[in-house]
């Protein structure tokens, strides 16, 4: 299974930044995780407005780097 991982910065201070894991819900591929990854990460950045996305990748679930 896949996540979208995001790496996001605060908008007022750049210098503090964090990654985020999204998880998707179905069993898909990762060419298909590219693909269907923007609608979530947009949803995410609505969803947080303090908080600019400055770049993002589709990762295992199980990735324990985050």
């Amino acid at each position: 299974m896949l996540a979208i991982v995001l790496s996001a910065c605060l908008t007022n201070d750049p210098n503090v930044c964090r990654d985020y894991k999204i998880p998707i819900d179905a069993n898909i591929d990762s060419m298909t995780c590219m693909a269907e990854a923007p609608p979530h990460f947009a949803k995410w950045a609505e969803e947080h407005p303090g908080w600019q996305v400055t770049r993002w990748r589709c990762a295992p679930t199980s990735e324990n780097d985050i």
